[in-house]
């Protein structure tokens, strides 16, 4: 078991915010940890936002993709669609 010890205005924040959600401070402290330690499900692997941006550069660089203005901010638009 681990003991720590919070700054007043810290626990004032979390004892606010626990009754918001209607739960003892301590649970909503706990359950606030196991989300910062737990992996998040819905995390996308790096391995595979790499594997996209490869084949988006890979794309671009076979003519499939052309960057346009919209708005002022540049976007990409498929030429064609599969």
């Amino acid at each position: 078991m681990l003991t720590i010890q919070i700054p007043p205005d810290l626990e004032q924040q979390l004892s606010q915010r626990a009754a918001q959600l209607n739960l003892p401070v301590e649970t909503f402290i706990l359950q606030s940890l196991q989300q910062i330690v737990e992996p998040d499900r819905d995390d996308t692997p790096k391995a595979e936002l790499l594997d996209g941006l490869y084949r988006a550069l890979a794309d671009v660089k076979a003519g499939r993709i052309s960057p346009i203005e919209t708005c002022g901010t540049t976007t990409a638009m498929y030429d064609c669609c599969d």
